[in-house]
């Protein structure tokens, strides 16, 4: 794509990359170009969503073993937003064959201490306290709506009553405005992050300042990401051995597009 999309931002201080203007096209080009990507290299795709689909299924049989199922609606809710760190192997993937190196397992594996600077471990770690924050909403939603009720396999009949549909719209309502911020963060920060030895508020900021110069592309963006992957988690997370490595791919033809090379 032409530089003469590109548009500059200075936030914070920060010097952020130029920031190109994206159109639906390059989605479906992403889409595309993430998906021979999975078909070139597929045991790394596969081996990051088994790891992925894993944690998935050991969450769900984890909270049905402690007899607290009902826990699994937040939890799974929550669990996309895992899914971009999960994915940095696979950026690293299609990153080597752009570049046309070799792909093998230790530098695959290896991308994920990124530069050796401590910055793509710090981003998994908001990753992981966004995760946590949600889980604890989740919790203070409930006893808003439920109160001291136990909370079992009885709960899951309670979801029907007045009460119910009111907090699973208001659950709805926070865990996707949470979700969009953590989106707007993690969009390109991780690729970025990936490919240059930046900062991590410098990545946060240039991801941010893309999908807000991208709006509307990136929500629709956005909507394809969590639409797939609701749709993957469903036959128990099974789908995601498929979306997660097109989406993971995808995700870094996107950013390729959308951020000028440096």
């Amino acid at each position: 794509m032409s530089d003469s999309n590109s548009q500059g931002y200075d936030t914070f201080g920060a010097d952020v990359p130029q920031i190109r203007t994206l159109r639906v096209e390059d989605l479906r080009a992403s889409l595309a170009d993430g998906w021979a990507d999975f078909k070139a290299a597929p045991a790394f795709g596969l081996f990051f969503a088994i790891v992925y689909t894993l944690g998935g299924i050991g969450l769900y049989f984890g909270l049905i073993g402690a007899g607290e199922p009902f826990w699994f609606i937040p939890v799974a809710a929550g669990f996309p937003l895992l899914a971009p760190f999960a994915a940095v192997g696979l950026y690293e993937v299609s990153r080597r064959r752009e570049a046309g190196e070799p792909l093998s397992w230790g530098p695959v594996l290896g991308a994920l201490r990124g530069h050796g600077d401590g910055q793509l471990p710090v981003m998994a770690v908001v990753v992981l306290l966004v995760f946590g924050f949600w889980v604890i909403l989740a919790r203070g939603i409930f006893a808003i709506f439920f109160g001291q009720t136990g909370i079992g396999y009885e709960t899951l009949g309670h979801l029907f009553s007045l009460a119910g549909i009111a907090m699973l719209l208001i659950g709805t309502l926070v865990g996707g405005l949470i979700a969009l911020a953590l989106f707007a963060v993690t969009a390109f920060s991780l690729p970025m992050l990936l490919e240059r030895p930046v900062d991590f508020v410098t990545a946060i900021i240039t991801s941010i300042a893309a999908v807000r110069a991208n709006g509307q592309v990136m929500l629709r963006w956005a909507g394809m990401i969590a639409g797939l992957l609701v749709v993957a988690m469903l036959p128990l997370f099974l789908g995601l051995l498929i979306v997660l490595p097109l989406l993971g791919h995808a995700t870094w033809h996107l950013y390729r597009r959308a951020i000028a090379v440096s």
